[in-house]
């Protein structure tokens, strides 16, 4: 398939770097200020490029998206509200029946509606497995399973959040030293916000609520951020968590998913339970039917573990 990369980031960089192992031809990358495109597009020295002066190339940002591609990856910043830029650019993509793999939370979380209206019109499919838990096959997983057999989907959804609950409950620590020492070894941005406060986490799990509800005759709308109830761990005291290891448990900030709704907040679970992964790990449960309950785990964010579910996403695509 030949790429048209929306986004030079991590995630973008990293897509553009790997397509070649999976068999795929970058003919384009955009950041927020420029663009280059061509066949044969030299990667290494587009990202070169990007690290000296800032920017991928002298072209408009918009002329990718009239490029000759079959994909548009679309891995710019999530924004909240109206998710632009991000879904026009999605929208110029199925008008031109293209496919779009999306990286990018904001279009499929808060206009995921929108976004699957204008894939019906279009010849083009929408892939977006990579909004949630990075390098983790939360949405394949929960589409084989089949979404009208799944009951629940629940985890540990960001891994900054899940770094300081672990280093907190491990060392005793409060949250300001811990945040202090995340944002030094580059797990925390220097705006923790989106991920302290359960933003990013509740925002994946209304994506998967909205994959959960399209099954569900009796269920009307999407889901957006605005539906779902949120709290973080900013303001969790270091004796919660002295407390609850007294009693044989811990605290992680835990989201579920269900048809009906979207919940994120702190949670006490047993010390050693499934959940009470460490680090920057990530989880989640698949509640199903059926076939019991799955838990899969891994890389829930990076650069190359983010590129590598987008990749996958590309490989699932049918031929133009």
């Amino acid at each position: 398939m030949r790429l048209a990369v929306m986004g030079a980031g991590a995630v973008g960089r990293a897509v553009a770097t790997l397509a070649g192992e999976y068999g795929h031809e970058v003919i384009g990358i955009a950041d927020s200020s420029g663009a280059t495109l061509g066949e044969a597009l030299d990667v290494d020295a587009v990202l070169d490029r990007k690290t000296r002066t800032g920017s991928v190339g002298d072209d408009e940002p918009e002329t990718l998206l009239d490029a000759e591609y079959d994909v548009l990856v679309e891995a710019t910043p999530t924004t909240l509200g109206d998710a632009e830029p991000g879904f026009s650019h999605a929208v110029a993509a199925f008008e031109r029946d293209r496919h779009v793999v999306l990286a990018n939370k904001g279009p499929v979380a808060e206009r995921y509606e929108d976004l699957r209206a204008a894939e019906a019109a279009s010849a083009g499919e929408l892939r977006f497995e990579a909004t949630v838990a990075g390098a983790i096959p939360a949405v394949h997983t929960v589409e084989d399973v089949g979404p009208a057999r799944v009951e629940t989907v629940r985890g540990v959804l960001n891994g900054t959040a899940n770094f300081v609950l672990s280093r907190m409950a491990a060392e005793g620590l409060e949250y300001d030293h811990v945040l202090a020492e995340a944002q030094e070894l580059g797990v925390a941005e220097a705006d923790p916000s989106f991920d302290v406060q359960g933003t990013d986490a509740a925002l994946k799990c209304v994506i998967i609520a909205n994959v959960l509800r399209e099954a569900r005759d009796d269920l009307e709308g999407s889901l957006s951020l605005a539906d779902a109830a949120v709290s973080g761990i900013d303001e969790l005291p270091a004796s919660a968590l002295e407390l609850a290891a007294n009693d044989g448990r811990t605290v992680r900030l835990i989201g579920e998913a269900s048809p009906e709704r979207v919940r994120v907040g702190p949670r006490l679970l047993p010390e050693n339970g499934t959940l009470a992964v460490t680090g920057t790990q990530n989880i989640v449960q698949v509640e199903t039917g059926h076939a019991g309950r799955l838990n899969l785990s891994g890389r829930g964010a990076g650069g190359p573990e983010t590129a590598s579910a987008v990749l996958s996403d590309v490989g699932r695509l049918s031929p133009n």
